[in-house]
């Protein structure tokens, strides 16, 4: 009843299409914006895809939708349910309350108060745990044997990844050229499903991933070509510190070019200049590519970069400067 493997086929760019069709009534088309003076500190034409903009202020809501509005009637019938601390919950809250369907949240007793309120502003149901995989886990079984809900897992899920890559798609369609797109990576589904846009619809674009060194599990597994934990991440980077999954690995493994590592300094850094030079609110997460090109300068040095910013959920009584 717990797996969300039972059919787990990678999706194509036709899923994605489809995706876009489907989620097109309830998604913003997040604008793309350019920064003349991060162009000249960084010597790189940037565009920046806003989907901090985006319903529940991250790219979360396009994959929570894309899977809520697949579902049959049979599977819709009992609601939906996920463990999540953060813009997952809130996304598959409110994508549940637009098919008119409950949705049961299994969040962390230590989760921030202001996503908590979120999901319960979206007409969420939430389930307190403790804050351990392994309680979470266990009160989502327990909230599925109660209730028959249908298990949508934030990131291992083919519809969610096609649901994610409508973001990359409406990029590069939009911006020609591009030399390199970049995600941040986490659990993996936006990178996956930025991937599979990418490389069907613009292929002469290499894809890249900006990872926190202090939570670099990604980068690592890439490498060694296995699929690595994630073993006590440590990052301001909060949305970056689960592990991939199968799935993701697997769709990283044959689509990304590169991940880069970026230290903490160089996050706080592109946070703060996306702040100032941009005036838009970014979280740390959604900050860690722009990081990796200030990190990694000479890689993009007159390129012509795509950079999804992730999200823009940021706890403003805890700014890292």
């Amino acid at each position: 009843m717990m797996s969300s493997h039972v059919n787990i086929e990678i999706p194509t760019i036709d899923d994605v299409l489809e995706a876009r069709e489907r989620i097109k009534g309830h998604v913003k088309m997040t604008p793309v914006l350019t920064s003349s003076s991060i162009d000249e500190m960084t010597g790189a034409s940037i565009f920046f895809k806003c989907e901090n903009f985006q319903r529940v202020g991250a790219f979360k809501f396009r994959g929570a939708c894309n899977a809520v509005f697949s579902l049959s009637e049979e599977e819709a019938k009992n609601g939906v349910a996920t463990h999540s601390s953060g813009n997952h919950a809130q996304a598959l809250a409110l994508a549940a309350r637009e098919r008119g369907i409950k949705a049961y949240i299994v969040m962390p007793s230590t989760a921030p108060k202001v996503k908590v309120e979120g999901v319960r502003g979206y007409g969420g149901e939430i389930i307190f745990c403790e804050p351990t995989l392994e309680a979470r886990e266990r009160g989502l079984a327990e909230v599925i044997e109660r209730t028959a809900a249908h298990f949508i897992h934030p990131y291992d899920d083919p519809r969610v990844i096609a649901g994610q890559a409508t973001a990359a798609l409406e990029l590069v369609e939009r911006i020609r050229d591009l030399d390199i797109v970049m995600a941040p990576v986490g659990g993996g589904g936006l990178l996956s499903g930025t991937s599979i846009s990418v490389r069907t619809r613009s292929p002469g674009t290499a894809v890249y991933a900006a990872e926190p060194a202090g939570a670099d599990d990604a980068y690592r597994s890439l490498k060694e070509g296995v699929l690595l934990p994630s073993v006590e991440p440590r990052t301001i980077a909060d949305g970056l510190l689960t592990s991939l999954s199968a799935l993701t690995f697997g769709i990283i493994s044959s689509n990304v070019d590169e991940i880069l590592r970026v230290d903490e300094e160089n996050i706080i850094l592109a946070m703060r200049h996306i702040w100032e030079r941009m005036k838009v609110i970014v979280e740390p997460s959604a900050a860690v590519p722009l990081g990796a090109v200030l990190q990694h300068g000479n890689i993009f040095k007159g390129k012509r970069v795509g950079i999804i910013l992730s999200g823009g959920n940021v706890d403003l009584t805890a700014l890292p400067w």
